[in-house]
């Protein structure tokens, strides 16, 4: 291998672990790469970082956040040329959350999307509430209750747990 292609390929390898370590502005406890919204990083031949993001949802106010955040932590590792694109194609999937993101989740006291419904299709709209069966994260119990469709996000519904009386959010299955 040719200097120049090992001293690229560092700096692919050191923009990516950059672009990976960037916390959601929503979810904290998740990265960007955890959530699986960050879907790559390219590095041109000037120099120039690309770091492509698909967002939970077409109206999702984080991207704004997202973008800027990605923009600082590229710059701070050195990459002065920094673009984010957005790619809506294929659309993000809660499927894509990782299992480290999933026990991140957890651990905070947050209930994990399961698998994501109707795959191949459009999700139907429903003004009903979503029957879900959801362990509480706090003690294990199956006996929940929805208490709200939305949570302090728009990506949450909030329960509450019959059991250990403790409320929680769900990331809803996308």
């Amino acid at each position: 291998m040719a200097d120049g292609t090992a001293t690229r390929s560092g700096l692919l390898d050191t923009a990516r672990r950059a672009a990976e370590s960037v916390a959601d502005p929503e979810m904290p406890m998740l990265t960007l790469a955890d959530l699986g919204v960050l879907r790559g990083v390219d590095l041109a031949g000037d120099g120039t970082v690309t770091a492509t993001i698909t967002p939970t949802y077409s109206g999702c106010p984080a991207m704004a956040a997202m973008r800027d955040d990605l923009v600082a932590r590229l710059r701070d590792h050195g990459f002065p040329a920094v673009r984010v694109r957005v790619s809506l194609h294929p659309a993000w999937s809660s499927d894509w959350i990782t299992p480290r993101g999933r026990r991140a989740l957890a651990e905070h006291g947050l209930s994990a999307p399961g698998p994501a419904p109707h795959r191949g299709g459009p999700v139907p709209l429903t003004l009903l509430p979503v029957r879900r069966d959801l362990a509480c994260p706090r003690c294990g119990a199956r006996d929940t209750e929805p208490v709200s469709e939305f949570g302090p996000t728009a990506c949450t519904a909030l329960y509450r747990c019959a059991s250990c009386l403790e409320p929680f959010q769900h990331v809803k299955e996308v």
